[in-house]
Formats: structure tokens, C-alpha cells, sequence
């Protein structure tokens, strides 16, 4: 049943954010849009009294590298302004095409497994307590039989985690304070912030919005979004993305090998990030091993999330080669163990249950259809932003849409697309200073409110 049904309509128009300083909008190119709302109620502004003052400080010193932080970290930061957006405007309906989280069902051969598991803790024979921290032998083996069986990776190079994200901050503590890296430009900030956390960065420079000490690799649609290496300086870390979160770029066979030989005359290590090596649709690597040498020089990262819908029931993987080596010849891999040992008990045995049924052949085919689900929803967003003439890049091999919008500041952007349409992107500037002028538009959506969102779109761009 449409929205229009239910919902009496009122027009919303607005030409500045409810939560940023004011900004012109480019009028030309917008115009209001008839969103669907109830009726309003009258809210009351009540003021409160301040907090008092507090009265007692301890001795101990904030962090000086969390102070280097800008702001909130990018995500919480896009969720608190919608969630202000919802006290301005509580009845309307917001769609969210924004942080990236997935929205259908997992499928039902992974949860029965899990409920299998789970309800044999509540057995004698089935109990299980503190597992292996590197992962149940079953669940590594089937890792390396189904992405790395013809690379040479072994089930003893691969360690399950509670998640990708989790596993970088792992490997930055592993690497320490006193190294140096490089990230894209744009990229999945949580590569920066970890950095700056570890004492790797020097101050953030606003004049350029870059953190000093760190190596952007800028990549612009000129140059198929993959770094002119040849302008990059040497850096020990290199976090390296692809399929490409933001801009759903994948680095083809050619371009990393120039990558993996770039981090070998450097003497340097790669953290490559594959978490959505499954949407891939061209015949680009899924993998950084499929590259030779690419076991000297390099470590992966990957996740169930995006692939079976785990972003809540939390599980990932990181490959660490047997030949990976420090400059003292010291195995990468011990050192990573020894961290997963110390700070980590292991992913929960019954994720660990559903990411074995992942791959078994009923649940690969499963998890496909829920990809292939995505993908429909992001050739209807790309083909939606086509037809109003926006410049539209990723969407082939990734869930995610990356839109030009030039000379526009990309918060403003996603301040106007909320406040006249009540949906949630994310600014590009928050992926690093590249990605401004520039929205990321997710394609994680029920097909239904994706369709409403492209109408909205239309409205608002038309």
C-alpha cells in the first residue's frame, strides 16, 4: 500500500540544514518535494538547569591522540543528525541510504544453523566454553577451501574474528605507534582514526583536512579512482580498499600488481580490505593473493557482514601469510597472534556455526541471492541519479553509489537531500578530503523504500 494511502501530505521546504551553520543551496537545480507526513503535534521547548559543576577530577591524563580526533567518527555523526532531523520532524518518514547497514533477512540455512548450535549449549554433549582465539579449525579450513584454495593460503594463515573492522585495529596494534601509512582518498575512515588513536599521525591540518604524518592517495574519477603511485612516498602501511568503500572503484589485476610490486621496492605492508569482494562483477581479483608475491607484502581482511547480512551477528577474517615478515625477518602472523591472544576470546562459536553453514554449497548460493538483491537496488539508484544528469561512478562492483555534485560542499548536500526529502546519504568529505563534493548513497534497503527514495530523488532533482 503506498505511502500516500496512509499518510496525509504536507510540502516540506527548507534551504538550510536544522543542524549545520546556514548555506545557499543551488536553487536551480532543486526545488521542494511533497513528502509524506502525519499531522504535526506542537512541541515545547523546555529549558533545564545546567549541570553542576564537577567536583572531583582524577590525576590521570585524557589520551593526547583521541584529542587529535575531528569531531565524532563519521557514522554516529550522520546517525545523530538524522535522529535530530526525526525531534524536527517526528512523523515523517525517513529512509535511511546512509551508514551501510545491511537490511534483509539472513538467510534460513545460516540461522538454523545457529539456532542448532545454540540450543546444543544447552545440552551436556553439546556445550562449548572458551574456543580457539584464531577460530574453530572447521570454519578456517572452509575459509581457505572456498576463497584462497588455489592461492597457497593455509587454514594456519587465516584467523576469525568478530569482524573487519575489529581485526584493523588488531593490526594497528600490532604495528604500533612509529610507523608511517598510506590510505586512499576517499576511504573507510575508521583506516585514519585508528592511525591517529595509535600515535601514527601528527595534528589535523584544517587548511587541507588532512592529518599530517599520513600519505593521501588521492583517487578521482581522472584517474580511475586508483593512486598515481607514482607521486606517492614511501610509507610502511598501506590500507588499500576493493571493491572501494565509497566509491565502488575495484582495482583491476594490472593495477594491483603495480600496487604489490610498489609495496616491495618500498619494503612496505599492504592491509588490503575485500569486504565486498563478492559484489564483484567485472573479472578483477577478489582476492590480493591472486596477485604473485602478493604473500610478502601484504595482509586481508574480510567479513560475513555484507555477504549474509552479520553486520549484527558479528563475524570476519584475517589472512596473515606465513611469509609475511618484519625487517628483523620476525613473522607478522606470530605478533598478530600474540594481540588476538591478548586483547580477543575468540568470535562466538555459534557465529562461528552460521559463517560455516555461509559456506557450505546451500549457503554460498543463498548469500548470492541476497547480493544479487543489493545489486538490483543499486542499478536502480545509479540508473535514477543517470537520468537527472548526475556524474555517477561504483555500482558495478560494490553497494554503493558515489555521486558527483561539483562545487558543492558535501555536508550542505547531504543537509539539503535530508531536509526536502527525509533521506539519509553520506557526505563524501567524510571519507577524507577527496570525497568532498561528493555523496555516497547505499544500496542496503528493503527494494521498497529504495523505489521511494529514487522517486524522491526525481522530485527534489528534476
Amino acid at each position: 500500500m503506498s505511502l500516500a494511502n496512509n499518510l496525509s501530505t504536507s510540502m516540506i521546504s527548507s534551504s538550510s540544514s536544522a543542524f549545520l551553520a546556514p548555506t545557499s543551496f543551488n536553487a536551480s537545480r532543486t526545488r521542494s518535494v511533497s513528502v509524506p507526513l502525519k499531522s504535526l503535534n506542537i512541541v515545547k521547548c523546555v529549558a533545564t538547569p545546567q549541570e553542576q559543576q564537577i567536583a572531583y577530577k582524577t590525576k590521570v591524563s585524557r589520551n593526547a591522540n583521541i584529542a587529535k580526533l575531528q569531531a565524532g567518527y563519521l557514522f554516529p555523526e550522520v546517525a545523530r543528525r538524522r535522529a535530530a532531523h526525526l525531534l524536527k520532524y517526528p512523523n515523517a518518514q525517513v529512509i535511511s541510504l546512509g551508514i551501510g547497514d545491511t537490511t534483509e533477512p539472513i538467510p534460513d540455512v545460516i540461522t538454523s544453523a545457529m539456532a542448532k548450535r545454540s540450543h546444543a549449549l544447552s545440552t551436556l554433549e553439546g556445550y562449548s566454553g572458551y574456543g580457539a582465539e584464531q577460530g574453530e579449525k572447521a570454519v578456517r579450513a572452509a575459509l581457505a577451501s572456498t576463497f584462497y584454495g588455489n592461492l597457497g593460503i593455509e587454514e594456519e594463515d587465516i584467523f576469525v574474528s568478530d569482524g573487519a573492522k575489529c581485526d584493523i585495529s588488531r593490526l594497528q596494534v600490532v604495528f604500533g605507534s612509529n610507523v608511517t601509512m598510506a590510505v586512499q582518498d576517499p576511504s573507510y575512515p575508521a583506516y585514519v582514526d585508528s592511525s591517529v588513536i595509535m600515535g601514527q599521525t601528527g595534528q589535523f591540518q584544517k587548511d587541507v583536512e588532512k592529518y599530517a604524518n599520513i600519505e593521501y592517495m588521492r583517487c578521482t574519477p581522472e584517474n580511475g579512482f586508483f593512486p598515481d603511485l607514482s607521486t606517492v612516498a614511501r610509507t610502511d602501511i598501506i590500507f588499500f580498499c576493493s571493491p572501494n568503500n565509497p566509491t565502488g572503484a575495484a582495482a583491476t589485476r594490472e593495477q594491483l600488481t603495480r600496487l604489490v610490486q610498489f609495496a616491495k621496492d618500498n619494503g612496505s605492508i599492504i592491509v588490503y580490505d575485500s569486504a565486498y569482494a563478492l559484489y564483484m562483477s567485472d573479472e578483477n581479483p577478489r582476492s590480493i593473493f591472486e596477485i604473485p608475491g602478493a604473500k610478502e607484502v601484504a595482509i586481508e581482511t574480510a567479513s560475513f557482514s555484507k555477504y549474509a547480512g552479520f553486520t549484527g551477528v558479528r563475524l570476519g577474517w584475517t589472512v596473515v601469510p606465513k611469509q609475511l615478515l618484519f625487517s628483523d625477518g620476525f613473522p607478522v602472523a606470530k605478533d598478530f597472534n600474540r594481540i588476538v591472544c591478548t586483547c580477543f576470546n575468540g568470535a562466538s562459536n555459534i557465529s562461528q556455526a552460521g559463517g560455516l553453514a555461509c559456506l557450505s554449497p546451500e549457503g554460498l548460493e543463498a548469500m548470492q541471492e541476497v547480493i544479487g538483491f543489493y545489486k538490483e537496488n543499486t542499478k536502480i539508484i545509479v540508473e535514477t541519479f543517470n537520468s537527472l544528469g548526475f556524474k555517477v561512478y561504483g555500482g558495478q562492483n560494490a553497494p554503493y553509489v558515489w555521486v558527483h555534485f561539483p562545487g558543492r560542499n558535501s555536508w550542505d548536500v547531504f543537509s539539503e537531500i535530508l531536509e526536502k526529502t527525509h533521506i539519509v546519504t553520506t557526505p563524501g568529505s567524510g571519507f577524507g578530503p577527496g570525497g568532498e563534493g561528493f555523496i555516497r548513497v547505499s544500496a542496503f534497503g528493503h527494494r521498497e523504500n529504495v523505489l521511494e527514495a529514487c522517486r524522491r530523488f526525481k522530485q527534489l532533482y528534476n
